[in-house]
């Protein structure tokens, strides 16, 4: 790897069926606490019922699920306010960490990030958030989220690789407009998806 080299993520929401298990085997390999998510799915829905002269009805709904962690951006706003400097850029992979022994749990970080990465653990008084699982990718291995996919609707790896395998899409709605933070994601859109940045009816599930 190079200092410029930059690891992200690819969400697949066509094939995203809202199982959790992405979630779960995070929250396992991790040990988190039962209120710290570093990675959340969210159902997205829409559309309307209408009833037509003769009595019949008609829809429209749909709905989708979009799995999202840290996006580790390459404008990672969560830093600017932290007074300790414990959020930092690693070089060698672009991954966004925070720095338990120096982190004060002031929250600031969990304010200023649109995609509320960053959790406190209340236990440790500390705020924790997704690592990228950088000690198994220095094994060769991916994320375990990624890994657990039944449905391998996601992926990891340089995000340049990704986004020439996937292409460059990073806005999907409930997701805030990419142009705040420029996160390291790629996202292939359900059929029924809007471009992002307009929250309208979702939900965590």
């Amino acid at each position: 790897m190079t200092d410029k080299t930059q690891y992200g993520f690819f969400v697949d929401t066509t094939k995203c069926t809202g199982c959790k298990t992405c979630h779960v085997a995070c929250k396992d390999r991790k040990d988190l606490a039962k209120d710290v998510k570093w990675r959340r799915v969210y159902e997205y829905g829409g559309g309307s019922w209408s009833e037509n002269a003769d009595g019949t009805v008609e829809q429209d709904v749909y709905s989708y699920y979009v799995s999202i962690s840290c996006n580790h951006c390459t404008n990672p706003v969560c830093m600017d306010d932290c007074p300790t400097g414990a959020i930092y850029k690693r070089r060698e992979d672009g991954l966004v960490v925070i720095d338990g022994g120096v982190c004060i749990g002031c929250g600031r970080c969990a304010k200023k990030c649109p995609y509320d990465a960053p959790q406190l653990d209340r236990t440790r008084g500390v705020m924790t958030k997704c690592d990228g699982c950088y000690e198994r990718i220095e094994m060769g291995r991916k994320p375990i989220c990624v890994e657990s996919c039944p449905l391998r609707a996601m992926d990891f790896g340089p995000i340049d690789e990704l986004r020439s395998k996937y292409g460059t899409n990073a806005d999907i709605n409930p997701l805030p407009s990419s142009g705040e933070t420029q996160p390291n994601l790629v996202i292939k859109k359900n059929r029924n998806a809007q471009a992002g940045g307009e929250v309208l009816n979702w939900f965590e599930v």
